[in-house]
């Protein structure tokens, strides 16, 4: 919700060096933080580092942030 993170695309190689498809997905987990403006608890689904980000900003700011691309929270 907070840093946009997607899948990347790549290659799996084999020892025989054949390339097939293969799909990196980003750390995301669901985690709760309680919002004091609004006195309520809310659930996010961030990326590893989308958790890193709001200890450094805070939750407010995260929150301001996620509610300007578009996202309910």
């Amino acid at each position: 919700m907070l840093t946009g993170a997607q899948p990347g695309f790549g290659n799996r190689i084999s020892h025989s060096h054949r390339r097939t498809s293969r799909r990196f997905d980003p750390n995301i987990q669901s985690k709760r933080y309680w919002l004091p403006g609004e006195n309520r608890y809310v659930r996010l689904r961030l990326s590893a580092k989308g958790i890193k980000t709001v200890d450094v900003i805070g939750v407010e700011a995260a929150v301001a942030r996620i509610r300007a691309r578009g996202v309910r929270v």
